[in-house]
């Protein structure tokens, strides 16, 4: 089986929900969005939670991904940067026991918390502070890092840092990696467009994007940005919510539908995870409409609870239904 390299910003998720979108107004945060914000205003926005409405969880995008990958039964890494601290501490020790090998790189400063405000309509709108994890530098990057993985998977949030997220892509490609990224973020792809653009162009060969990335990186609907997006990577993927994915390769072209029948309590993660089983399928060599529906069986899954994580016996339910699949796919017709 391929192995499979995370990099993007180790943060603990502290999840609440909110009984109106009064409180986003409150704090200027634009609903759905993701607001880079300072201790000052994350301590903030923290303390007007309400006490037992809070969940704390390890996040972070590629982060999401990568676990949500080694519970489908993937060998997976992670590389980022935590504080020394007992947040970096309970980070790296929920990451390895969900199976991730840890390459993190330790900060003095206290590590990255992103607060996700989930509105009553499950969209959620995350606040992040990131700590010790926006220290990392192009610097902290080594070349065995990467030894002995197939794909890299790197949030887009990292574009943040242009010389960072360059070399960790110029990296990948010497090491033979296929480079998956995830555009992460509507406002982060408006402010960093044609950086973008020349990244997917020269280096990337999976893009993830929902309809509202996509727009903004195309300036179109999803159907016609799913084409020029095609146009300059290997695969392309605009998820568009309730309504599934399209996914283009070359010529190939698919709409996949989402899960039928669930309830959303919270959207947090759903994007990460819907990488996550469509990362799996192609790991598995599986069609390209098979690694879409996997991706909607996750996704689909996620969206029903609050956070990013399932229990134990979700992910078993889940791994028989791909197997399922996958057996009926191999058998002879």
């Amino acid at each position: 089986m391929k192995k499979i390299l995370g990099l993007g910003n180790p943060l603990v998720d502290v999840l609440t929900k909110l009984k109106s979108d009064e409180f986003l107004q409150k704090f200027s945060l634009p609903k759905g969005s993701m607001q880079l914000v300072n201790s000052d205003i994350s301590g903030k926005i923290a303390a007007e939670l309400e006490d037992g409405n809070r969940f704390l969880v390890t996040g972070g995008s590629a982060s999401n991904t990568i676990n949500g990958l080694a519970k489908l039964g993937v060998t997976v890494g992670f590389a980022g940067k935590t504080g020394n601290d007992e947040i970096g501490a309970f980070f790296q020790a929920d990451s390895e026991k969900n199976g991730v090998k840890s390459h993190l790189i330790q900060s003095d400063s206290p590590s990255g918390v992103c607060i996700s405000l989930i509105s009553p309509d499950g969209e959620r709108t995350m606040a992040t502070c990131l700590g010790a994890a926006c220290e990392i530098t192009a610097d902290d990057l080594r070349e065995e890092i990467f030894s002995g993985y197939d794909y890299c998977h790197i949030e887009g949030y990292w574009v943040l840092n242009r010389d960072l997220i360059l070399n960790a892509m110029q990296m990948a490609k010497k090491g033979g990696l296929k480079i998956s990224m995830d555009l992460s973020s509507y406002n982060v792809v408006s402010e960093n467009l044609d950086f973008l653009k020349q990244l997917v162009r020269d280096y990337v060969d999976i893009l993830f994007a929902n309809e509202e990335e996509a727009k903004a990186f195309t300036g179109k609907e999803p159907r016609e940005a799913l084409d020029e997006i095609a146009g300059i990577c290997e695969i392309a993927v605009v998820k568009v919510g309730a309504q599934g994915s399209y996914i283009k390769k070359g010529e190939e072209m698919h709409e996949v539908a989402a899960l039928p029948g669930v309830t959303c309590l919270d959207t947090t993660g759903a994007g990460d995870l819907y990488a996550s089983g469509f990362l799996y399928g192609l790991t598995e060599g599986l069609p390209l409409q098979e690694c879409g529906k996997t991706g909607s069986l996750v996704s689909g899954n996620i969206i029903q609870v609050i956070g990013t994580k399932l229990d134990d016996e979700k992910w078993e339910e889940i791994k028989l239904i791909i197997n399922s699949s996958c057996r009926l796919i191999s058998s002879p017709k």
